[in-house]
Formats: structure tokens, C-alpha cells, sequence
């Protein structure tokens, strides 16, 4: 066989090789690898997880693990594993779903209404990683506080209601870091400005706020309620705001998802620095944490002269307002004699 004829050969096979290699190269990389009916589905990936962890966490969702463990170890994915939240497509390839693994989505974080930090550190334990036994800590540590002029009872100032974006994996440590950086942003000069005219701090604004907040659900009407609320700390009255001692109530028992719809005169001489009744100025902190529209209310509340309000039977969810006690009591009776028609109980 002469050399010419040799060299032919060995191209030849060369070449079915190659044919051979790049046939199954594509099979294992470049044909569909998922088994799941739905256009996406997101995969999260522990911090410190370890490949082995991954291929169990991908295995309801890709057809042939063997396929994907091709790709990922030529890719060095099985020795450089990333954690966090990442997006898998239909008919993904084995090399998409090796590349998607590398791209971390980042995750839109909402809070608002809740009444205490652990509400809280509850509702954001479900859209991060970090448990809310570890994000609390995070949020109560003392020099975090200290670093924001907090203590442990007005903690919940810091968290101002909005959409936020983290990375499902970031630690704890970081997302209190992040949320103060917002609250310091939240508070601009002008709202600083407002809050010094009226004698308050941002936490006193937030700490009024979340009455007010809690008095009514009627955006307009908050900065006539804050209005009133400023009068009687102006006059040295007491605020003898009700959602205070429905606090109050909660936070002796322990059950702050009990409902009271309404509140007795016993409960009014409850022993808690939060019962506005019986101790005058604002309470220790925060009762809730009031959307953005009752802070402005109290930083833009209306200048009257009205010091009392009750709920008002005519138009359900507002108040009427009076400046002496003497139409407050007409109001009140009114308001006490419709409740009682309709039974309302604790």
C-alpha cells in the first residue's frame, strides 16, 4: 500500500470520526433536555450547594441527567456550581441549561402592611433564601441598629413599603444593609424638612404614620386624621388612638393575628406603654408599618382645628371630624348606636 493511499485512508477515517464525535457531541448538547409541560420554570440553587445537589434538583426536570452531566463537566459547571434563582425554558438544550445555570435572575421583593418585624421577616423569608430567624437577627443586631438610630421597638421604621430587587441568594446581612440604604434615600431632604417643622423625627413621621395608617384605609382622609393627631400633641393631650390599644391588646397575648373589630371600655385601661389612653405622647414605636401615602399624610397633614373624630355611620370607611368635645359626644353616640344594631362583637 503506498503512502498516497495510506494518508487517504486515514482522512477517511478521520473523517467518520469526527462525523461520529460531532454526532454524539450534538446529541448529548445540542437536542431538547427537558421533561416539564409549562413555557418556564424556575430553579433555586442553595448557597453552598454541591453538584450532586444540583443534578437532584434538576432531575424532575430534565429528561436524561446523563446528558446534562456531559455538558456540565466539559463546561466545568460541575466544579464551579452557582447558587440562586435561574430560569429554565421548554425544549431547553443541555448546553441552554448549563449557560442558564450561570445567569442568576434577580428577584422582585414587595412588603407592605405587615404589623410587626416577625410579620415581616416572615413575608420576606418566602421570596428569599435567607429564613426569617436569620434576616431578624440581621435587622436587630445592635450596631445595625445603632449605625440607623433604631432600637429593637422602632426597628420596623426602616422598612419603607415598596417593590425591591435583590438576588434570591443574597445573605441577610446584605438585604438589611440594602433596605437602609433605601430608608436613608426615602427620607430626602424634603421629607426631613417637613418632619423638623412639625417637631418630629423620621421615626416619630412613621410612628404616627402607622396610627393614622391604621385609622382608616381612606387615602384622602389620612391628613385630616394626622392633622388631628398633631393637635393633640401640640395641646399635650393624649392621642387615645384605638389602634394603639388594639396593639396593645396583641402584643400582651401574643396573637397578633386575632381580629377586633372593636374596642371596649376595659381595654382601655390596659397597662402598655402603647396605650395612647392613658400614656400621652406617641407610643414606644411603630403599631404597623403605614404605606408611603400615610407618612406623607402626617409630613402634609392638614392644618384645622378639629381634636376628636369617629367612625361615620352615613359614609362607611370615613370619619366625621369635630373641634369641641360636646359635638364629638353627638358623633359618638351616633356612631355607638349604629354599631350596636349591627351586633358587632370582638
Amino acid at each position: 500500500m503506498n503512502v498516497k493511499k495510506l494518508i487517504s485512508i486515514v482522512a477517511v477515517a478521520g473523517i467518520v470520526i469526527a462525523s461520529i464525535l460531532g454526532t454524539f457531541v450534538y446529541f448529548k448538547a445540542f437536542t431538547a433536555n427537558t421533561q416539564f409541560a409549562q413555557d418556564e420554570v424556575f430553579v433555586y440553587v442553595p448557597t453552598d450547594a454541591t453538584y450532586g445537589q444540583v443534578k437532584e434538583i434538576l432531575s424532575p426536570l430534565v429528561k436524561d441527567v446523563d446528558k446534562f452531566d456531559f455538558v456540565a463537566t466539559s463546561r466545568n459547571y460541575d466544579t464551579n456550581v452557582k447558587s440562586g434563582k435561574f430560569l429554565l425554558k421548554k425544549n431547553m438544550t443541555s448546553f441552554d441549561i448549563v449557560r442558564s445555570l450561570r445567569l442568576n435572575v434577580p428577584v422582585k421583593v414587595a412588603f407592605n402592611n405587615q404589623e410587626t418585624l416577625g410579620k415581616l421577616v416572615q413575608r420576606l423569608a418566602t421570596q428569599l433564601e435567607p429564613d426569617s430567624l436569620k434576616l431578624e437577627v440581621a435587622f436587630t443586631n445592635s450596631p445595625f441598629l445603632e449605625e440607623n438610630g433604631l432600637t429593637e421597638e422602632t426597628a420596623l421604621a426602616l422598612f419603607i413599603p415598596n417593590t425591591y430587587e435583590f438576588y434570591w441568594n443574597t445573605p441577610a446581612e446584605k438585604i438589611a444593609q440594602k433596605l437602609a440604604k433605601e430608608y436613608h434615600v426615602f427620607w430626602n431632604n424634603d421629607r426631613l424638612a417637613k418632619a423638623k417643622e412639625k417637631g418630629l423625627t423620621p421615626i416619630q413621621v412613621y410612628t404616627l404614620a402607622s396610627i393614622v395608617h391604621k385609622e382608616t384605609a381612606k387615602v384622602d382622609e389620612r391628613p385630616t386624621v394626622a392633622g388631628v393627631y398633631l393637635n393633640r400633641l401640640q395641646q399635650d393631650m393624649p392621642l387615645q388612638a384605638d389602634p394603639t390599644v388594639i396593639f396593645a391588646i396583641k402584643k400582651r397575648s401574643g396573637d397578633f393575628d386575632q381580629e377586633i373589630k372593636r374596642v371596649f371600655y376595659n381595654d382601655l385601661r390596659i397597662q402598655s406603654p402603647y396605650n395612647t389612653y392613658i400614656n400621652k405622647g406617641l407610643p414606644p414605636g411603630p403599631i404597623a408599618m403605614p404605606d408611603v401615602s400615610a407618612i406623607d399624610a402626617v409630613l402634609n397633614a392638614d392644618n384645622h382645628d378639629y381634636i376628636y373624630f369617629c367612625a361615620n355611620p352615613d359614609k362607611p370607611g370615613y370619619h366625621v371630624f369635630a373641634s369641641s368635645y360636646e359635638a364629638h359626644q353627638v358623633n359618638a353616640k351616633k356612631y355607638a348606636d349604629w354599631v350596636s344594631k349591627l351586633g358587632i362583637n370582638r
